[in-house]
């Protein structure tokens, strides 16, 4: 089937689960969510963006407020006429509500100001330390998957196969795995669809994930993989996720990972290298740095 095909791999294509690659997604008349996601926003970037965006801010804050006090001539008690600095640190003291009493506002203007800026702290400090404790009680997973999923043989039966590790030390309880086959489909009208197919796990669920998951699919005729080759995957611009879900036992809260393979990460006729191996003494060895090796088996039924 399909030998008369010609395989054309696309290396970009569009696709669910990102891997750092695929076509780009643009949305195009949805509204923007502007403020109202901001939260949600903040909680999914990462550390390094929330860090420069805080630092950018408190900055920006402070220049805003150092600018308002040279405004007020004589506003800054015991700071030098017209100097930046002074306004500046005067600035960073009030909203951190420091008052080293070497400064102090001088005037209504410049007290009314002062009474701005310390509400404003106020709201500052509230926000910050809501989101980091928040960033910081988040579940995350720390799931490894398998660089390239398989198509091997298994009891003498072709079988979907990949790997997922936990990365963590600790164990992933009540583990469940999912698998969704999605493909495009032309309908009789000529309309375009992405469909969706359900891939059933020889084993969809286990009761505690220590160390790696080999998960298996049988590829027998009730399977949507019945009969595809390489090169209709690669037509049908085939995606399959697989998502993971637990109760991480040291959180006791629900964690999920998810990953994706298209064509090009899916090997035939291999088999995973195996990554566990009992030492003399006794001890589990977990070869961590095997764990993406894969041997094409060139004796492999078609």
């Amino acid at each position: 089937m399909g030998a008369d095909k010609p395989y054309i791999h696309r290396p970009r294509q569009p696709r669910l689960v990102s891997r750092g690659d695929g076509v780009a997604v643009l949305a195009i008349g949805r509204r923007a969510p502007g403020m109202q996601d901001m939260y949600a926003r903040l909680l999914g970037a990462s550390w390094k963006q929330i860090i420069a965006g805080l630092v950018a801010l408190y900055l920006v804050i402070n220049l805003l407020f150092a600018l308002a006090y040279l405004a007020i001539p004589g506003g800054i008690r015991n700071a030098q006429p017209g100097s930046f600095a002074d306004a500046f640190f005067f600035s960073v003291q009030t909203l951190a509500t420091i008052g080293y009493g070497g400064m102090s506002p001088n005037g209504m203007a410049a007290n009314i100001l002062v009474t701005i800026e310390a509400m404003f702290g106020f709201a500052f400090y509230g926000i910050v330390t809501g989101l980091m404790f928040s960033k910081f009680s988040r579940p995350t997973a720390r799931v490894m998957f398998s660089d390239k999923a398989i198509i091997g043989m298994h009891n003498g039966t072709p079988h979907f196969m990949l790997r997922l590790a936990n990365e963590r030390n600790n164990s992933i309880v009540d583990a469940k795995v999912k698998m969704t086959f999605i493909r495009r489909e032309v309908t009789k009208e000529g309309m375009r669809m992405r469909r969706l197919y359900d891939l059933k796990p020889m084993r969809d669920q286990i009761p505690v994930l220590r160390f790696t998951w080999s998960v298996m699919h049988r590829i027998d005729e009730t399977s949507p993989l019945y009969g595809m080759t390489k090169q209709d995957l690669n037509a049908v611009e085939a995606e399959i996720i697989v998502s993971l879900t637990g109760i991480d036992e040291t959180m006791s809260q629900t964690i999920h990972a998810r990953h994706s393979y298209i064509d090009g990460e899916i090997a035939c006729n291999a088999q995973f290298e195996d990554v566990l191996h009992f030492r003399e003494d006794y001890v589990l060895e977990v070869r961590y740095d095997r764990f993406h090796n894969i041997t094409v088996v060139e004796d492999a039924e078609a």
